[in-house]
């Protein structure tokens, strides 16, 4: 069912879309692998999955799946839903997103955790950085340029014939787990890096949180 899903979007996204690709080298052929990108569009995970040779598993918010519109395609492609505003919603998805990457697969994460509508890269939460840490996966930094203009956040259908660009960065490696009073400042420090280097990729500006608090999980 993904490879016919994948298949029939590819065949109309590929006429109805210019979409260029940089840095596909960067991408592990195989194991666990985690892909962070700025989010501009709900088209944003579909021009991603369109570009990237390895199937991915993305964390999604759950009201995709109350939608008929969007729930077919996020149930038909195995995605993981996140229930807002919930603690046990997130501690289920980390746990879901982590038995995709033990199964050395691909897990597709928006660290900003909601699509920017100002245009500018917002601070990154923790959770791309704990999953990468814990299952020992590489972090891929990715930029997504020109979805906003396929479909803003707040517009109900999408463009047809825009130009997209999706730019893949060197991977981002952490180290092993080291004591537990250590372990948030190094995941922060590492989100920090993390959107930086999508800033770069993407072409936003970074609005960097002073504050060290970071939750886990927000909502794509």
């Amino acid at each position: 069912m993904l490879r016919l899903t994948r298949g029939l979007i590819g065949s109309t996204l590929r006429r109805c879309y210019q979409v260029d690709v940089k840095g596909l080298a960067h991408l592990p052929e195989a194991g666990p692998m985690v892909l962070a990108a700025n989010h501009r569009s709900f088209m944003d995970s579909i021009f991603l999955a369109l570009v990237t040779p390895r199937p991915i598993t993305f964390i999604a918010k759950a009201e995709y799946w109350d939608s008929w519109r969007t729930a077919w395609m996020f149930r038909a492609t195995g995605q993981i839903p996140l229930r807002r505003g919930s603690a046990v919603g997130a501690h289920q998805a980390m746990v879901s997103a982590g038995r995709v990457l033990a199964g050395q697969g691909v897990v597709g994460i928006y660290p900003e955790g909601t699509r920017s509508r100002d245009g500018v890269l917002h601070v990154g939460n923790t959770g791309a950085a704990r999953l990468a840490q814990a299952h020992g996966a590489p972090i891929v930094p990715v930029g997504l340029i020109g979805t906003e203009a396929v479909q803003a956040p707040d517009e109900p259908v999408p463009h047809l014939f825009k130009r997209v660009t999706v730019r893949f960065g060197p991977a981002h490696h952490l180290p092993a787990v080291t004591r537990s009073r250590r372990r948030k400042a190094e995941l922060v420090g590492a989100t920090d890096r993390l959107m930086h280097a999508i800033a770069e990729l993407s072409g936003q500006e970074y609005l960097a949180d002073p504050l060290p608090q970071r939750e886990p999980f927000v909502h794509a």
